[in-house]
């Protein structure tokens, strides 16, 4: 018999079968709701992104992130970029090559031109906390019926709920006119391969339209500022 009681535990390696890729861009504003256009820009030269299940795009949210900015109504209220702007997509690994050939090319989204530049490649993360700006459903749902809709789409992908919170309802816009309504969403307290695969697979549809994709955040404070 031989066993060693000091083995220590391996340590989780965070898979890199999904990255996140984000370019440096050229681009001084854009309507607030250009995420339809943007997915139809990059889905005209990446004709397996609309396909791709894993696949989605980041939202571009200028100057929504800024303190004191209150989202408007108008979905044709432009938002203004800064230099410092990313444009970024979450990607299986095996597209890497050719998402990165677009460097140097300039693409038109609703009528403004985005130069792309350099990119860089970031690994998903296993921070236990993990927070979606906009989760698509299909209809109204007040809160407690959205974290029941949440639990239910969590435990199918095997993650076990302790934390969760919802943001508030929003609507958006598309271009025919049409709406869906978003909810966004903290998961907290998620063990390291959970936070990964929820990064990886996210939640509900119009991923993209830069929905369903979950980020890391290094506390709940960050999160409870969004909304």
């Amino acid at each position: 018999m031989y066993w060693n009681e000091n083995k220590k535990a391996e340590e989780y390696q965070i898979p890199d079968d999904i990255i996140d890729l984000s370019f440096a861009i050229k681009c001084k504003c854009l309507p607030l709701e250009h995420m339809q256009a943007l997915s139809d820009s990059l889905s005209a030269v990446l004709p397996w992104l609309k396909e791709d299940r894993f696949a989605g795009i980041h939202p571009i949210n200028g100057a929504e992130s800024g303190n004191g900015w209150e989202r408007s109504t108008d979905p044709n209220q432009l938002i203004y970029l800064s230099r410092r702007q990313k444009m970024t997509l979450r990607l299986p690994k095996e597209h890497l090559a050719t998402v990165e050939n677009l460097v140097g090319q300039t693409i038109n989204v609703a009528g403004f031109d985005i130069e792309l530049g350099k990119t860089s490649v970031k690994k998903l993360s296993d921070l236990p906390t993990t927070f979606c700006r906009s989760i698509m459903i299909d209809s109204r749902m007040d809160e407690d019926d959205f974290l029941s809709w949440a639990f239910e789409e969590l435990k199918a992908l095997d993650i076990t709920v302790n934390k969760m919170m919802a943001g508030k309802e929003r609507v958006v816009v598309l271009p025919d006119d049409s709406e869906r309504i978003t909810r966004s969403l903290m998961v907290a307290e998620l063990k390291k391969e959970e936070s990964v695969r929820l990064q990886q697979h996210g939640l509900g549809e119009g991923r993209k339209l830069g929905c369903g994709i979950f980020m890391p955040q290094k506390d709940i404070k960050a999160v409870n500022s969004d909304d």
